[in-house]
């Protein structure tokens, strides 16, 4: 049996501002984030024995597997396939500016419909994914626990594809900042163990 842990990045400037980072260089944890991702890696640490921590590229990613790998004696290996939402003109904006449009009801009711502008669809980013967890688990033996750390609608969408979730459903999964969603493979059988886990911060 192999067990991925799917990892949301901790908290941002963007992510508390309630603003669409998606592929923008330089977003950052911040104290919170940083404070999440240690409390996640101490979780880990006494819990888990991790065989590989592998991320999306964006810093936010990189920022928190980094905490949680150096806490297993790993390093973080950077997956282009794991990296946020190819959002197009979306990145940047407010979520509170973005409801007023047409394209958000859609999102929101038939994301299989859903193309970003100028950006990915989101049947596109879901076979993205899967294609990449795929590749994951391949690369392991059935004994070993992964860890693969990435972004809200990433995770719920790789969540929704395991459990036979409808594509137009998927938003209804909680993937909180820092938080932990597990998955057991074995042969043809996949289990949700664990969905959104949080865990307390670690401050300085």
């Amino acid at each position: 049996m192999t067990t991925l842990l799917l990892i949301r990045h901790g908290e941002n400037e963007y992510t508390a501002q309630g603003r669409l980072a998606g592929r923008l260089p330089g977003v950052n944890l911040n104290a919170a984030g940083r404070a999440q991702a240690r409390g996640v890696a101490a979780a880990l640490k006494d819990s888990v024995k991790l065989k590989a921590v592998y991320s999306s590229p964006l810093d936010r990613t990189m920022e928190t597997a980094q905490v949680i790998a150096e806490a297993q004696g790993l390093t973080v290996q950077a997956r282009e396939g794991l990296i946020e939402t190819a959002l197009g003109a979306w990145e940047g904006k407010t979520i509170k500016s973005l409801q007023r449009k047409p394209a958000w009801c859609l999102l929101q009711q038939r994301p299989s419909r859903m193309r970003f502008p100028d950006g990915e669809s989101i049947p596109e980013q879901q076979a993205r994914l899967v294609a990449e967890i795929e590749a994951l688990l391949a690369a392991h033996k059935p004994k070993d626990t992964i860890a693969a750390v990435g972004h809200a609608d990433p995770i719920r969408l790789v969540v929704a594809h395991y459990i036979g979730l409808p594509l137009d459903l998927f938003q209804r999964i909680i993937v909180s900042t820092a938080s932990v969603s597990v998955l057991h493979f074995e042969g043809d059988s996949v289990r949700l163990v664990t969905l959104n886990q949080r865990y307390p911060v670690e401050k300085d």
